[in-house]
């Protein structure tokens, strides 16, 4: 129908004008039943609700819609980073916001969003795909980053962290490593339980005893775990590597036993996951698992536009970090020859 107007809508789903206003506007007081009938209407009549719009390609924002985590720390601002450096070259907006693994501020931000921009890019680790992508409209392009699942067929990129955790147990051993101990991330976090998972499995082929650290991605628990540690350097059972799940937390850690006075390969090695920036800065420099930050972020831009211009596109597509050997991990002990070495 031409120019199909929010009350043809109505009048063809047999409900008010309002309902058919909550539907479209995500509102979670709505029966299923009733919600399932807009939603069908709606596309049949190709009712856009932009005003003034005949169809989506005349309803172009040029904008595109970002959704962190968090926008704190060096990690998020290199996800930005891709995504920015990406969009401007091809003269897109960003509209950007955060989430902070809180489900009723994501919504909010979903719905912020419709109408505003072409499309969206999600990284949403930590929440329930059922609850998020109940409010992501099914005709908004959108490219998901890691997320808990994929529950609407959207395309996705998504990290290997359990291959990425087993290869640096991997590491450690082959540095004569045993009593290796894991800082893991948030509860509730997909990545971080998936690099539990990873360390676990490695462990367990090797015959050695699992230890794991609760932590949450910050540094101040790296700086925790290592006091926590530090008590049990002179014991018989002493660890002798930390496996940190993201390089912030493994930095929390090494800056601590360096004020002990604890030698980092010699005494304990340390190793983190993600190789930020900072991680070649510092010294030693961090063992750590590249994931590709940046490239993550300007990969996901590249598959929403080609999204947003009326291409299909369901697929989750796998990045593998790679090994990077730095100093934190390397000693005389070592007999292998690193995977790569920065």
């Amino acid at each position: 129908m031409a120019h199909a107007t929010i009350r043809d809508v109505a009048r063809e789903a047999d409900v008010s004008v309002a309902s058919v206003s909550r539907v479209l506007n995500g509102h979670s007081n709505v029966r299923p039943a009733v919600r399932e009938r807009v939603q069908a209407v709606a596309a049949a009549l190709g009712y856009v609700p932009h005003a003034g719009a005949r169809n989506l390609s005349l309803a172009r924002t040029n904008a595109i819609g970002v959704m962190l985590p968090d926008l704190h720390g060096e990690f998020f601002s290199e996800t930005a980073r891709g995504i920015d450096s990406e969009a401007s070259a091809r003269g897109l907006q960003l509209l950007l916001s955060n989430a902070h693994a809180n489900p009723a501020r994501a919504i909010e931000t979903l719905r912020t969003m419709r109408g505003r921009v072409d499309g969206v890019i999600i990284m949403a680790p930590d929440l329930d795909p059922e609850q998020l992508f109940e409010h992501l409209p099914p005709s908004l392009p959108a490219v998901l980053i890691n997320c808990c699942g994929n529950v609407q067929g959207r395309a996705e990129l998504r990290v290997d962290n359990v291959a990425g955790a087993e290869a640096m147990v991997e590491h450690l051993v082959s540095t004569g490593r045993r009593r290796i101990v894991h800082l893991a991330g948030p509860d509730g976090n997909s990545e971080a339980q998936a690099r539990v998972a990873g360390y676990c499995a490695a462990m367990a082929r090797h015959g050695l005893a699992p230890r794991i650290l609760p932590g949450d991605f910050f540094e101040e628990a790296g700086t925790a775990a290592a006091e926590e540690l530090l008590r049990e350097l002179d014991g018989p059972e002493a660890p002798d590597a930390l496996f940190a799940a993201n390089d912030m937390m493994a930095i929390g850690a090494m800056m601590r036993f360096r004020r002990a006075g604890v030698a980092v390969p010699g005494r304990i090695a340390i190793a983190g996951f993600d190789d930020v920036p900072l991680a070649r800065l510092i010294s030693p420099a961090l063992t750590t698992m590249r994931v590709g930050i940046a490239g993550i972020g300007a990969r996901a831009v590249v598959r929403l536009t080609a999204l947003i211009a009326g291409g299909h596109d369901h697929a989750v597509e796998p990045r593998t970090p790679e090994l990077i050997v730095r100093e934190t991990t390397w000693s005389t002990i070592n007999t292998e020859q690193p995977a790569s070495r920065e």
